[in-house]
């Protein structure tokens, strides 16, 4: 028995079983879910109806994020998943769908609105950093035009504490938006104001 995706085997509204007028057909196939893991990058291509061509991811390990309300797009490694409204297994197993919450490394967007704001974000400790790191950008040597340009951004480097939070644990919460079994990418964006409280309100009351 093949996946199909027919409704005619269904009974009806009223119960009544319908009778078969006819049997399978190959446009009513279904396939197999993808259930896409964390890990080294691997997705096969699959033709599919009209010649066209799916990407069904099968392991991701990094997508796109976008920080909407910086207007900022990064590629981020993905860390694990959070949550998923419809089933707590996806969860448990890390499966990447469309709508799961996961945890994406904060280290591309911290880098970013470093060297755009000269704002630290998220640093426990400042000597750290800097001893680590080659050439700190809150520090860095600038010319004046460019000096001037980042002193007019800082009025705007305001962000919330909630991602300020988790800039310093160094995970940033956000929510798939792409279809890895069909696309073959896990892109995204990141949780911001109403919707990080109402995804850590529904964490919290699933543990």
């Amino acid at each position: 028995m093949g996946i199909s995706r027919d409704s005619r085997h269904k009974r009806a509204h009223t119960g009544a079983k319908r009778a078969q007028i006819r049997k399978k057909r190959k446009f009513e196939l279904g396939r197999q879910a993808a259930n896409t893991r964390i890990g080294t990058k691997r997705v096969h291509a699959v033709r599919v109806r009209g010649g066209n061509v799916k990407f069904r991811a099968l392991r991701l390990d990094t997508g796109n994020f976008a920080w909407g309300s910086e207007s900022s797009t990064r590629k981020a490694r993905i860390v694990k998943v959070v949550y998923n409204a419809s089933n707590n297994e996806l969860v448990r197993t890390n499966t990447l769908v469309k709508g799961a919450i996961i945890e994406i490394d904060a280290a591309p967007f911290r880098q970013w609105y470093e060297a755009h704001y000269a704002v630290a974000i998220g640093r426990r400790s400042h000597k750290e950093e800097v001893a680590t790191a080659t050439e700190d950008p809150l520090t860095k040597k600038r010319s004046n035009h460019v000096q001037r340009k980042v002193d007019a951004r800082k009025e705007a480097s305001k962000v919330e504490p909630g991602l300020v939070e988790q800039f310093a644990a160094g995970r940033i919460l956000a929510r798939i938006s792409s279809r890895p079994g069909q696309s073959g990418r896990c892109d995204g964006y990141i949780l911001e104001g109403k919707e990080l409280e109402f995804y850590h309100r529904r964490m919290k009351a699933r543990k």
